[in-house]
């Protein structure tokens, strides 16, 4: 893919970091030398972790150089790097491996959950937050658009453009030979959403980016133009006439043994 658009996304901020602050909240931390924030995005997760761990060595980790650069911005104190989760590997052991809405983009957790909890200090705690809304209106509805014509020929096989997470018991067990303590819960969020066209400009700087990447200007049009029509029929206004928009995510926060 291209790079990503650090403005777009940043247009639903708030909404985007709430999830990190309540990821982070069950932390069982209360002080820590070495944080890790991968996939940090703009920066507004590391943030979070740099006000909750003042003294802590902050290194916030990325594969888009135009988000880095925001984040750098944000956060000029702050270590940046650019790295591929995939193949990242730190240089020594963190306190706190932190992963705010960035594994879903990297393949074959069997192996990288493991991997990324071994590399834990002693005590270390792996936070991970991730959309599992696969099944929801949004994104059922990018597979459906994507299959048909115009459009397949240019897009391909749609359900191979987002990895497939995992079922979150299959996350404990991954992590429960190693670990301490394991968290794990599911939160649907319920984001009240002025528009249909609202809604695809939420999910135009995550989701459906793939989708529409490999799209000419008049075949991206009318992929959009469908997309939100049927976004339309999905989501009903409610009695102020905003639309809620349901996005479920899966957290897991897990300590490894000293």
């Amino acid at each position: 893919m291209s790079d990503w658009n650090p403005s777009l996304y940043s247009r639903f901020e708030d909404e985007r970091t709430r999830p990190a602050r309540e990821l982070l909240a069950r932390v069982p931390l209360e002080n820590a030398r070495h944080v890790v924030d991968l996939g940090c995005g703009p920066g507004n997760s590391t943030e979070l972790l740099a006000q909750r761990f003042p003294k802590a060595d902050v290194v916030g980790t990325d594969n888009s150089p135009s988000m880095l650069d925001s984040a750098r911005k944000r956060l000029p104190g702050v270590q940046f790097e650019l790295s591929d989760i995939s193949q990242w590997a730190p240089a020594q052991a963190p306190d706190l491996i932190y992963a705010n809405a960035a594994l879903q983009w990297v393949p074959q957790h069997e192996t990288l959950i493991p991997k990324l909890f071994a590399a834990l200090a002693p005590g270390g705690v792996l936070a991970i937050q991730m959309p599992d809304n696969r099944s929801e209106p949004t994104h059922r509805s990018m597979r459906d658009v994507a299959g048909q014509a115009p459009w397949a020929g240019a897009i391909g096989e749609a359900a191979s453009l987002r990895t497939a997470i995992l079922q979150l018991q299959d996350y404990y067990d991954l992590l429960a030979p190693q670990a301490f303590q394991i968290d794990v819960w599911h939160t649907i969020y319920q984001h009240p959403m002025a528009s249909p066209a609202a809604i695809v400009e939420w999910v135009s700087a995550t989701g459906l980016k793939p989708f529409v990447e490999p799209l000419n200007a008049e075949l991206r049009a009318s992929y959009l133009a469908e997309y939100e029509k049927r976004i339309a029929a999905a989501y009903q206004p409610r009695a102020d006439g905003k639309l809620l928009l349901a996005f479920p995510r899966m957290f897991i926060v897990a300590q490894r043994k000293s």
